[in-house]
């Protein structure tokens, strides 16, 4: 047998074997290869096209586009990046796009551009996109501002998912109705101020979050009957009306640093000063507000500050939460220190079989963490028949964490067994 041939650096040399050097991206079929290029920036997946003569057109078809500006190789400017996006546009046809990602940040604010930018839109669209995903936003003087899309409702029976970012959002463009098969939404760092509702029946998952401004003199109406998650973060402005959502799994509300449902003078939001803004100033606004679109759901997170009065108020007509299971709440229910929302809550409440109590922590996180288990013989048969685990969060255990605790064993679940 002769010797085996050797590398030039004495190594012996690897035998061919199943799999080898055919592990390449050619060796992958168009679908894969468009796929693959669905991930890349849009200009660079064009410039795949010198890579060999297969590649040439291949990017034609990829199934998802990138379009982005501001960043390393990138478009520089909007002059760049209008011929650059015509041109793929023309070339690319009607191709469809399982998804396209606009991210177009801090462009100087240009009529011609925004008219652009709204045509690119509905191109994609006409391409049967299945996933949308806007974050645009203008630069004029020292002035970041949100871009305006054009008002004219969506028109899509292939649209499954919607992420809106850094925009204004008008009436037209949140009018769902002809988008059938819409099941996400998300809006992130929007002016919502000039709407007066979101409606979709499709709507599987909606999350509206990140600094969004509500309008201070109307509230936003929710219409979402077949919803099942719901992240509802209020920042600036009224907290919006939530419709019925019985197919609601699991819902987070969070009342941050609000100044629209907020009064120095009612925790409730019924002050006797008939010309607060705060507690009178949208005519005929007396009805619930969140919690009665909240009552079917199975699990909850409702936090808010303390000064806000938007949760006390719709607790005047607390509706009974039918199918709620897990409950998590922080130390807005606690206070005053008669526990009157806490008690409301639970009291509405029948089915409750976890409870979470997260008490004046920053963040999600806590240094202590109290967790037991009641003791059947001594439970309360007014309230918590079907309580299994209570949870108490928390800094650290001060006076106002002692009297939680208090208030628990009031109860009836004296017989929790708490663990540090």
């Amino acid at each position: 047998m002769p010797p085996r041939r050797r590398s030039a650096k004495g190594k012996r040399a690897v035998p061919p074997g199943p799999g080898r050097g055919c592990a390449s991206l050619d060796a992958l079929p168009d679908e894969v290869l468009h796929h693959v290029l669905s991930f890349l920036p849009a200009q660079e997946a064009v410039r795949t096209c010198v890579l060999a003569r297969r590649w040439r057109h291949l990017w034609r078809s990829a199934s998802g586009l990138r379009i982005s500006s501001g960043g390393e190789n990138e478009a520089a400017s909007m002059v760049e990046l209008r011929e650059f996006v015509d041109h793929l546009f023309l070339l690319r046809g009607g191709s469809p796009l399982d998804a396209c990602h606009f991210s177009l940040l801090d462009i100087d604010d240009d009529d011609d551009d925004t008219r652009r930018i709204n045509l690119w839109i509905r191109h994609v669209l006409m391409c049967r996109v299945g996933v949308l995903s806007l974050n645009i936003s203008w630069h004029s003087g020292c002035w970041t501002t949100r871009f305006y899309l054009d008002d004219l409702p969506l028109v899509s029976g292939h649209l499954k998912r919607l992420e809106l970012s850094r925009l204004h959002l008008n009436g037209s463009i949140v009018d769902f109705s002809s988008c059938p098969v819409l099941e996400v939404l998300e809006i992130k760092e929007c002016d919502i101020f000039d709407l007066d509702r979101i409606a979709s029946q499709s709507l599987k998952c909606l999350s509206i979050g990140g600094n969004c401004e509500f309008s201070h003199s109307h509230r936003i109406h929710v219409y979402a009957p077949n919803l099942v998650s719901l992240w509802l973060e209020v920042f600036y402005g009224r907290a919006p009306v939530l419709g019925r959502m019985p197919s609601l799994v699991e819902g987070v509300v969070k009342i941050d640093a609000n100044d629209g449902d907020f009064c120095d003078n009612a925790d409730s939001g019924n002050c006797e000063d008939e010309h607060c803004p705060c507690c009178y100033g949208i005519p005929g606004d007396t009805d619930c507000v969140l919690l009665h679109g909240l009552s079917e759901a199975q699990s909850l997170v409702l936090m808010s500050e303390i000064e806000m009065f938007i949760f006390r108020r719709d607790l005047k007509c607390c509706p009974t939460f039918t199918k709620l299971k897990t409950l998590s709440l922080d130390e807005y229910w606690c206070v005053p220190a008669d526990f009157s929302a806490l008690t409301c809550i639970l009291e509405h409440s029948p089915v409750l079989e976890k409870l979470t109590l997260q008490l004046f922590c920053k963040g999600h996180k806590s240094k202590v963490q109290m967790k037991g288990s009641p003791d059947p013989t001594e439970r309360s048969n007014e309230i918590l028949e079907h309580l299994k685990v209570v949870e108490v969060k928390c800094e650290v255990v001060d006076d106002r964490v002692l009297n939680v605790l208090e208030f628990l064993n009031k109860l009836g679940i004296c017989s929790y067994r708490f663990q540090f």
